[in-house]
């Protein structure tokens, strides 16, 4: 049996060129993501098997949720069958967050040789056209554009709002802002695999976020940190915002920074992923009202055992 490691902050600049020409367009694939997601109930471990990097996700309390998922391969892909030899030796069950184009690249039929798949509803990622997001175009966003108009004339012309790139001076500001944007929400009323688990994410990435390639702004008003945002490359045309936070007491902030994000930190992409939903019907909501381009759909494989295998 392989073991796969434990893999923290530090082993950055080590995992990074396995990433080159990463090609999946789940948010999942991002490195600074796989690092900051690690958590007391949750450790990310890696291999490097056949010039593949092999990841997985090792759950402490809930051990049924262990997955691999894709192999990061600089410069070829693992087809099913490889994968399920990985998942054989690395003694794992399942491999979650397949993007639906592997299935098609291979065909169902191939794939379900070796696994049976399972939609995750829940992990479909919503993509957005990054000129559509920068300049809100056209009568579907004409409410975004009337709230932001009415957040530049309260707090824009009168000169209270600055921007600034999130910088190392900044980051005892920033994080003392998440936990006022915490209480705000009520964090600790969700479930930790919902509101508290994505802070410690965020947290995690701010404190290293020396180390990472990621980009991150901070709008200010009246020198108050208000809003932040963070961003990762995640293939060659397109970008993902893995965090997105602003106070809901100043009417119009988030449409105004949100297109000020699309502007400053997705220059040079095409495309900008916002993540999943989790499942949570008011983040849905918000996420759909940007009127998204794509879903990029998310699937499980569950390795078939050997006299399953024998039926197919």
């Amino acid at each position: 049996m392989i073991s796969l490691d434990p893999i923290v902050p530090e082993d950055y600049d080590r995992l990074k060129p396995y990433f080159r020409n990463q090609r999946y367009r789940l948010c999942i694939y991002s490195l600074p993501s796989l690092l900051s997601w690690a958590n007391e109930a949750y450790h990310p471990r890696a291999a490097v098997i056949d010039g593949c990097l092999v990841l997985a996700a090792k759950f402490i309390r809930e051990p049924s949720k262990d997955h691999l998922i894709l192999p990061i391969c600089p410069e070829r892909e693992s087809p099913p069958e490889e994968v399920y030899r990985l998942a054989q030796e690395t003694g794992y069950a399942s491999v979650w967050f397949v993007p639906e184009d592997y299935i098609e690249r291979y065909g169902k039929s191939v794939c379900e040789r070796w696994f049976t798949i399972h939609p995750q509803s829940e992990y479909d990622d919503y993509v957005y056209s990054r000129d559509d997001l920068a300049f809100l175009k056209g009568r579907k966003y004409a409410k975004k554009r009337n709230l932001i108009a009415q957040f530049q004339k309260t707090h824009v012309q009168t000169g209270e709002v600055d921007f600034e790139p999130i910088e190392a001076a900044s980051i005892p500001e920033c994080l003392s802002f998440l936990d006022l944007w915490c209480e705000e929400r009520n964090c600790r009323s969700y479930t930790s695999d919902d509101l508290e688990c994505e802070k410690q994410a965020l947290i995690n990435l701010l404190t290293h976020i020396h180390r990472y390639e990621v980009k991150g702004r901070v709008l200010r008003i009246r020198g108050e940190v208000v809003a932040l945002g963070v961003a990762a490359d995640l293939t060659a045309d397109m970008g993902v915002l893995h965090f997105e936070k602003a106070f809901a007491r100043y009417k119009g902030l988030y449409q105004f920074f949100d297109r000020h994000c699309a502007e400053q930190l997705f220059a040079g992409c095409s495309w900008i992923n916002k993540e999943s939903d989790m499942g949570v019907a008011n983040l849905a909501k918000a996420k759909k009202s940007y009127y998204p381009a794509m879903r990029i759909r998310s699937y499980e494989l569950r390795v078939k055992r050997p006299s399953e295998r024998g039926q197919a």
